[in-house]
C-alpha cells in the first residue's frame, strides 16, 4: 500500500506521518460513475459508451461548463518554419481564423523535434516518423515559453503579472522568456515530444466581459438573454483546444494521433472539459486544477463553488451558479469529468501547498475515475491513498502529489514525459 499524507499536514504544506485518508476525507454522495441517472447497473464497455457517456457530458454541458458550438476547422494562415535550437528542432507559427474581426485569431506556435542537423544549404531534415505533442494554452502569451527572439510577441489581452513586467494586459518585450522555466523545451525535444502553445487570450479574453469579445463576440447568435447552459470562457478555452487540434492533423510532422493536452490551474480545468468532449486527444493532463477541474465540488475544501462564481462569474454556464453552497445538489461530480476521458491516459497533478485547489479532493476525484477505467481496460490508479509527497502513481491514470506551491515545473513534466512514454511504448 503506497505512503499516504494527513489532510491537515498538505494544508499546513508539510509532510508528516500518514494515516489513510480514504474514508476520513472522501466525498459522501457522489453520483456513481456506473449507474445511469434512471438507475441502471452499467455493466460493460458498451453500456458505458451508449447509455452512460452521453448522459454524464450531456450534463456537464448543462449544469457546468455550458454548450459551446458545434466545432468547425478553422482557415490556417500566416504559417512560418523555421530551424532552432541549434538544428535540433523546427519552430512553426501559423494562425487560426475564427472571426472576421482583425483580432479574432489564435496565433499557434510549435517547437517540434528534427534531426539532428541541416544538409550543407541549412533545408530541415526530414523526420523518420511523426513527433507526439502536448498542446497547452498559456496565460502571458506564446513567447512567454522560450527567449528565441523569432517567436512572435502577442498581441492580444494577456493576464496581468507584475513578476514578468505585465502591468496593462498587454505583452512587452520584457516578458520574452519570462516563463521558460515552466515550459522546458529543449527537455522536451530530447525526449522526443513536441510542444505547441497559444496564448488563452485569443480565444476569450479572461474577465468578465459580458461575453462581447473573443470567440464569444464572434461565433454567438445574437439574443436578449444567454441561456443558462450557454458557454463561458473555460468552455471557449477548451473550443480553441480542438480547433488547434484540428490544424495539427493537417501537419506532417505531427503525430495527430498522440497529442496530448495539458494545463495549469484555470488551464488545467479547461484540459480535462476539452479532453472529455473530443476523444482526438490521446493523452489529458490537469496540472493543480482545483475546483472546477479535478478536485470534488462536493468536499467543499480550499476554493469552492460559490467563491469560484463570485470571482470568476464568466467561467462556467449560468446555471452552474445556482449550485453555490448546494453542491451535494450537482447532478455530477469531477470524477466523472476525468471517467469521461476514459480509456485514454489521463493524468491528475496536485502540490503539497496549494491547498486552494484541494490536493486530496483531485487525489480522490481520480480514484472516483477507477471504476469506469477498470471496467474498460482493465487498468486504473494504482494507489487506494494518497501517495507520499514526490512519489507518482502510474497506471492508465497517473497521480502525484510535487512537493511546493501551485506551480508547473520541470518536475511536473518529467512525470509526465514518463507517464506518456509509458503509454506511447507499448
Amino acid at each position: 500500500m503506497p505512503t499516504c499524507v494527513p489532510f491537515l499536514a498538505l494544508t499546513l504544506g508539510v509532510t508528516a506521518t500518514c494515516y489513510s485518508v480514504r474514508c476520513q476525507e472522501a466525498p459522501i454522495g457522489e453520483p456513481d460513475p456506473l449507474r445511469s441517472s434512471a438507475g441502471a447497473v452499467i455493466e460493460d464497455a458498451e453500456q458505458w459508451r451508449t447509455i452512460r457517456r452521453p448522459e454524464v457530458l450531456e450534463l456537464f454541458r448543462s449544469h457546468v461548463y455550458g454548450r459551446a458550438p458545434a466545432g468547425r476547422p478553422l482557415a490556417t494562415e500566416s504559417r512560418e518554419e523555421d530551424l532552432v535550437l541549434r538544428g535540433r528542432a523546427v519552430r512553426k507559427q501559423w494562425s487560426l481564423r475564427y472571426g472576421d474581426g482583425p483580432d479574432d485569431q489564435i496565433h499557434v506556435l510549435a517547437f517540434l523535434p528534427r534531426a539532428a542537423s541541416s544538409d550543407a544549404a541549412g533545408s530541415l531534415q526530414p523526420r523518420e516518423a511523426p513527433a507526439p505533442v502536448f498542446l497547452a494554452l498559456k496565460f502571458q502569451g506564446k513567447h512567454t515559453v522560450h527567449p528565441d527572439p523569432g517567436i512572435r510577441l502577442a498581441s492580444c489581452w494577456v493576464r496581468n503579472n507584475q513578476r514578468v513586467g505585465v502591468t496593462k494586459h498587454r505583452a512587452t518585450e520584457q516578458t520574452r522568456g519570462s516563463q521558460a522555466r515552466r515550459w522546458p523545451v529543449e527537455l522536451m525535444i530530447s525526449r522526443g515530444y513536441g510542444l505547441v502553445t497559444a496564448c488563452y487570450g485569443d480565444i476569450d479574453p479572461d474577465f468578465d466581459d459580458g461575453f462581447e469579445n473573443g470567440v464569444h463576440g464572434a461565433v454567438d447568435e445574437a439574443a436578449s438573454e444567454r441561456a443558462p447552459d450557454a458557454w463561458g470562457a473555460i468552455g471557449a478555452w477548451a473550443w480553441g483546444l480542438s480547433r488547434i487540434l484540428d490544424s495539427l492533423a493537417e501537419d506532417p510532422d505531427v503525430d495527430a494521433n498522440r497529442v496530448a493536452v495539458l494545463g495549469h490551474s484555470r488551464l488545467g480545468k479547461t484540459a480535462l472539459w476539452a479532453g472529455a468532449q473530443d476523444e482526438r486527444f490521446w493523452m489529458v493532463v490537469s496540472n493543480n486544477s482545483g475546483c472546477g477541474g479535478a478536485a470534488y465540488s462536493r468536499r467543499r475544501r480550499g476554493e469552492t463553488v460559490a467563491v469560484i462564481n463570485k470571482n470568476f462569474p464568466h467561467w462556467f454556464c449560468s446555471r452552474f451558479h445556482g449550485y453555490a453552497d448546494r453542491e451535494s445538489s450537482l447532478p455530477v461530480d469531477q470524477h466523472l469529468l476525468i471517467a469521461l476521458c476514459a480509456p485514454r491516459p489521463v493524468y491528475v497533478a496536485s502540490a503539497a501547498k496549494d491547498a486552494w485547489a484541494d490536493p486530496a479532493g483531485e487525489f480522490f476525484s481520480a480514484r472516483g475515475a477507477d471504476p469506469v477505467y477498470r471496467l474498460l481496460c482493465d487498468d486504473g490508479l494504482p494507489a487506494e491513498e494518497l501517495p507520499a509527497v514526490d512519489a507518482p502513481a502510474h497506471g492508465r491514470i497517473g497521480y502525484h502529489l510535487r512537493s511546493g506551491k501551485h506551480d508547473l515545473l520541470r518536475a511536473d513534466w518529467l512525470h509526465y514525459m514518463d507517464f506518456a512514454d509509458r503509454h506511447r511504448l507499448r
